[in-house]
């Protein structure tokens, strides 16, 4: 048995927060499978990045709103292949807006990929986890998700629902030796929050008490601690990485 991959599967691995997880946990030793919605070039500088490294990875074309293709995927690319060790809920878009103006269709994909998305790998992966009678899930929540923030109701309520299932899933996954954590990060510096115009990004900077964006890797670092041989006490938590910003 000891010839199977320990996998680390990082979804909305590509680029941004993702991809800095997904090399984070190549270096601490996990073949890492990422999944992505677009952009399969992304994807692949990635995956040739962690190898390039020393690592092992895959990129896998995945939909976090479908059901069936994540169910599929597990059962063709994970179940009794590959020993699933982490699960990193990533995957997130955003639909922002006023809330008045907000449309019914922009909230519902929001809350389909940011939190129902992450229950559908979560309820997945911890059918194998509980196999395994081990595994570390960790679900990619945000500051949004602790205080809210104007124009991103839809946002706030996924990554808020997101703190519920991960504090659920601790209490109910804990008796099979499964660790359920979130990270919530603040402002980090990354290719979505580049575009923001120079005034937007200096009120988010003065907002924090450090003065400055979380790099992505300051993120996956959070994630590699609850990932890890440190963390085995630890679950059912919210892991923030703020600066400050939400004491």
């Amino acid at each position: 048995m000891s010839d199977i991959p320990r996998v680390a599967l990082v979804t909305g691995g590509s680029r941004g927060i993702g991809r800095a997880v997904a090399e984070r946990l190549a270096r601490d030793g996990f073949a890492v499978y990422l999944t992505y919605v677009s952009r399969p070039e992304e994807a692949e500088k990635t995956v040739a990045a962690i190898v390039a490294a020393g690592g092992q990875a895959k990129a896998f074309q995945l939909d976090s709103a479908d059901s069936e293709a994540i169910a599929a995927f597990f059962a063709n690319e994970i179940k009794d292949k590959v020993s699933l060790e982490v699960l990193v809920n990533n995957a997130g878009i955003t639909r922002d807006g006023p809330l008045i103006r907000m449309k019914d269709e922009d909230f519902d994909k929001v809350l389909a990929v940011n939190l129902r998305g992450c229950f559908l790998f979560l309820r997945e992966a911890a059918k194998i986890m509980m196999r395994q009678r081990q595994g570390r899930i960790i679900n990619m929540s945000s500051v949004n998700g602790q205080t809210g923030n104007a124009f991103q109701a839809s946002y706030s309520a996924a990554k808020a629902g997101l703190i519920g299932l991960t504090k659920s899933s601790a209490q109910e996954l804990a008796v099979r030796g499964i660790l359920v954590n979130a990270v919530a990060p603040g402002y980090v510096d990354t290719e979505m929050t580049a575009v923001l115009p120079e005034e937007v990004t200096k009120k988010f900077t003065e907002a924090v008490p450090l003065k400055r964006p979380a790099t992505p890797a300051e993120v996956a670092a959070a994630v590699s601690f609850l990932a890890g041989p440190d963390s085995t006490y630890i679950t059912g938590q919210v892991l923030a990485v703020n600066g400050g910003l939400y004491m």
